[in-house]
């Protein structure tokens, strides 16, 4: 039997498979074995978004997340994970930035960015601007109340978190 090439899309899913088992090395090998322009698709990026993402590698994830979120502006995974790896990389500010650039697209429908944006403004001092973000993460995922209360960067609301409605 011939030996056959491997489509992009079967490397894509053990690539995936590697990382949910904590091996970035097979599935950064997976990635860097894609040919051609394949290795530039979105789908390639999103992959490789994730593995920069668990090797805490902040300034490849980034600028993967940001060709992500570009490509596809209307999701919102690729704009809440460049703005954590920004966190991570540059700054709070630098972080928030990216998510009010991007609440025009994607806020009235992700609860995940009002969390974050309300996590953003506690922890530069506005509780109050955070109280508003996590009302409308609230509205959006009744969950979000749920999470408020065990998030570190929320703590300093905490009690008037457990009061909300």
């Amino acid at each position: 039997m011939p030996n056959l090439p491997i489509s992009t899309s079967r490397r894509l899913q053990y690539a995936r498979g590697y990382l949910k088992l904590g091996m970035l090395v097979d599935a950064s090998d997976e990635l860097e074995s894609i040919e051609g322009e394949d290795r530039l698709s979105v789908e390639v990026a999103e992959v490789r978004m994730l593995l920069h993402a668990e090797a805490k590698q902040w300034d490849l994830a980034a600028a993967t997340e940001c060709q992500v979120a570009l490509a596809k502006p209307s999701e919102p995974y690729g704009w809440i994970a460049w703005a954590y790896a920004a966190r991570r990389l540059v700054s709070i500010a630098s972080a928030e930035a990216i998510l009010l650039n991007a609440e025009p697209r994607i806020g009235a429908t992700c609860a995940v960015l009002h969390f974050n944006l309300a996590c953003y403004r506690c922890q530069q001092g506005d509780i109050e601007g955070a109280k508003k973000r996590l009302a409308t993460a609230c509205k959006l995922d009744p969950e979000a109340k749920k999470m408020a209360l065990e998030e570190p960067d929320l703590e300093p609301m905490w009690a008037a978190i457990a009061e909300m409605g």
